[in-house]
């Protein structure tokens, strides 16, 4: 199981005979006893590339449950189920990462030194499994499943622009403005498309933008909008130092949506490892606490540059 997945992981079985130092014949034939045990092929092999026959993607799946409980046995034998210890994969988007998660995370490996963490930054939702991450911070309402989660806060969708740019192009009263001006844009999943809330009616609406700029980082947003070069939608935490310095202005606050929610989610397992109980309980308090100051509702009254 260990020789397929890594093949499928890595993409050639020669690749993967490099990862796990054997000879690449020696794995070939333990894929092909494998096939041969189990009466169905699993990959289909061309010189290019590997692919999965739909019984290979079956099994594969449940092999990598097969390991992770394996390993979880593994680990509570060397005692790390008793005393936290070992590698915690944690994935975060990039922004709420280096401004809330990081923080947190540095304080942790401060208590309990014999554990260690891999941050994976995207703004892009991981899924846990594929990414064999242990935890993640994740942004947006969350899909039915079978994870864990816990709300730790929420952010609200924040509409701005420089004081110049709205000097010069004047202040937008309703959303359908927002397309005669240019625009800003950050490609996530949690603000695409620009979505708000009619306060008569307090019906959703989506308005389509025609991006000036696109941008895949928040922070690269929201400096073109201090640059004046358009009204840009980002959350509050990546604006909030902007907007207190002056930099940029909050149009539009009572024709937002609700905030966006902040939850911490993991695999629910029979056997939780310390490490990954001990982050949980230890980072919620904190990153609830460091997003306290955000997600409360909008005034109704619109700033003026």
């Amino acid at each position: 199981m260990t020789m397929l997945l890594s093949a499928v992981d890595t993409g050639s079985l020669s690749a993967a005979a490099r990862e796990m130092k054997v000879p690449v014949t020696t794995l070939t034939r333990r894929v092909d006893d494998l096939e041969e045990m189990l009466g169905t092929r699993l990959l289909i092999r061309t010189t290019r590339k590997l692919t999965l026959t739909d019984a290979g993607t079956v099994y594969v799946a449940a092999a990598r449950r097969i390991l992770d409980q394996v390993h979880e046995q593994e680990r509570e034998a060397t005692g790390e189920f008793t005393s936290p210890r070992g590698e915690l994969v944690i994935a975060t988007p990039v922004q709420l990462g280096r401004l809330h998660v990081l923080p947190v995370i540095n304080e942790f490996l401060a208590l309990f030194p014999d554990i260690t963490v891999r941050l994976l930054q995207s703004d892009r939702n991981v899924d846990l499994i594929d990414a064999h991450a242990d935890v993640a911070i994740r942004i947006g309402e969350l899909a039915d499943s079978s994870m864990i989660a816990t709300r730790v806060g929420a952010l609200r969708p924040m509409v701005c622009a420089s004081p110049a740019f709205l000097e010069k192009h004047g202040i937008p009263s309703d959303p359908d403005a927002l397309m005669k001006l240019a625009c800003v844009v950050f490609n996530s999943p949690y603000l695409s498309p620009w979505r708000f809330r009619l306060p008569q009616t307090d019906r959703i609406i989506t308005v389509p933008i025609e991006a000036r700029l696109q941008v895949l980082a928040p922070d690269a947003a929201a400096d073109a909008a201090m640059d004046g070069v358009g009204v840009t939608l980002l959350l509050e935490h990546d604006v909030a130092q902007a907007i207190a310095a002056g930099k940029l202005v909050v149009l539009l606050p009572e024709f937002e949506i609700e905030p966006v929610p902040v939850h911490i989610i993991h695999v629910s397992r029979n056997l939780m490892p310390v490490k990954l109980r001990r982050f949980i309980d230890f980072a919620v308090p904190k990153l609830k606490d460091s997003l306290s100051a955000f997600g409360k509702s909008a005034s109704p009254q619109r700033n003026s540059p």
